[in-house]
């Protein structure tokens, strides 16, 4: 089978390569991490574009219920920016 073409970068005009990447996406206020998804990934900007058949399969994926409340879990920082020392920093 034949590499799937992403095409160009929208942004930037670079060609797109295939990558496997690791996606977050906030879902009714809780941070939902997808692994493995195949995307077209601009090696100049970073921007990511993926086949409509995998956004299909990244949708089913965050309508289940079940199979999100029983995946691991992760812990994150949670980091907050000071108004104080956004004024400090200001020119």
């Amino acid at each position: 089978m034949d590499a799937y073409d992403y095409g160009t970068c929208e942004t930037c005009d670079a060609a797109l390569q295939e990558q496997r990447i690791k996606q977050d996406f906030w879902i009714r206020d809780e941070l939902i991490a997808i692994d493995n998804i195949l995307a077209g990934v601009c090696p100049q900007c970073g921007a990511k574009v993926v086949r409509t058949d995998m956004g299909h399969l990244i949708a089913e994926l965050l309508r289940d219920p079940e199979r999100i409340a029983t995946s691991p879990r992760i812990s994150v920082p949670v980091l907050s920016v000071d108004r104080c020392a956004l004024r400090e920093r200001s020119p």
